[in-house]
């Protein structure tokens, strides 16, 4: 038996190959053959997240200027951080839906009925806090990192999430 032997290929004709399918494939964008999610769905998905991100971002930044009350000024703080962080979020989540062929929708026309958040109003936040405590489950409204005493999130089921002693810091 005569069994044929190939030379290696020179590296450089690998880049070679390599540059010819990746310019074959750019114009296919975020969604390449092998992605198996239904592009349509997830671009629904994800207009919701943005406009939940959305809403973050101007709750976060109306509490950072008008937050009163016990340690007022360190609160103000944390919120015009954490207003930075939703933004981030907001940008990435806009990004990938563009990256799916959709267009991120930014219309506050109809936001609050698309996002999963609500805005709500700011007041004293001590008070506003110690009633969420008090009532929050009634409305499924959890207090979910020992570290942030104003933030509380919509769980539905009834059932609280597991508290965490600090939320995660963005990378």
């Amino acid at each position: 038996m005569d069994k044929k032997v190939t030379e290696p290929k020179p590296f450089l004709t690998d880049i070679k190959t390599l540059r010819e399918r990746a310019r074959h494939n750019i114009a296919s964008g975020g969604v390449t053959f092998t992605y198996q999610g239904d592009v349509k769905k997830t671009i629904e998905i994800l207009q919701s997240v943005l406009a939940t991100e959305i809403v973050c971002v101007l709750r976060y930044t109306m509490h950072a200027v008008a937050a009163a009350g016990i340690s007022s000024e360190g609160v103000k703080g944390e919120f015009a951080q954490h207003a930075k962080e939703e933004q981030e979020h907001m940008m990435a989540v806009a990004e990938r839906i563009n990256q799916l062929g959709g267009t991120p929708n930014f219309n506050p026309t109809g936001l609050a009925s698309r996002a999963a958040s609500e805005y709500g109003v700011a007041g004293d936040l001590v008070e506003g806090a110690r009633w969420l405590e008090r009532y929050g489950s009634r409305h499924h409204l959890y207090r979910v990192y020992d570290n942030e005493w104003w933030h509380f999130e919509y769980r539905p089921g009834g059932r609280p999430p597991p508290r965490s002693g600090h939320r995660p810091v963005a990378s």
